[in-house]
């Protein structure tokens, strides 16, 4: 049983540093987790995720999802738990033919000027050692609708800012 897990048992690897406040209780939903969702098109809500056990919070984290079959294996396994937690779907999102994470040549421009703001100049050759998630984080982070307290963190963790 998973319900009291310390994080040594959580596979590190699937998490960011400006993430540790929540690893161990994963009761926000984690970036490897919300790029598997913009990638199976599915607008999970925090309600939805916090009604999982934990054992369903951890699958989801370890579960592939990068091919188009698992990425349709993981949205059924996650519309199904939405649907016997709370008796009805989670919303769809349309699914990117190019997603920006998964572009090693374009920074997006909302990435440049979030890192500008912190006088931070992301190049070219930067951008493309990156990891996919890693640039999913920043993208995700530079949004003017999301909290940005983690875009700092993580450029200084990426290495990108000192």
């Amino acid at each position: 049983m998973i319900d009291n897990m310390n994080p040594s048992q959580i596979n590190s690897q699937n998490f960011f540093q400006f993430e540790k406040d929540f690893i161990e209780s994963l009761n926000c939903i984690p970036m490897v987790v919300r790029m598997k969702l913009d990638t199976c098109g599915v607008k999970l809500k925090l309600t939805h995720w916090n009604q999982f056990s934990q054992e369903e919070r951890k699958n989801l984290v370890e579960m592939s999802c990068y091919s188009s079959e698992e990425a349709q294996s993981y949205k059924e396994l996650l519309q199904n738990l939405v649907q016997a937690k709370t008796g009805s779907f989670a919303g769809e999102l349309s699914i990117p033919p190019h997603p920006p994470w998964l572009d090693t040549v374009n920074i997006p421009v909302m990435v440049q000027q979030k890192a500008a703001e912190f006088e931070v100049s992301i190049s070219q050759q930067q951008w493309s050692n990156l990891t996919p998630l890693q640039r999913f984080a920043l993208i995700k982070l530079s949004r003017a609708s999301h909290e940005n307290k983690n875009f700092l963190p993580a450029l200084k963790e990426f290495k990108l800012s000192h």
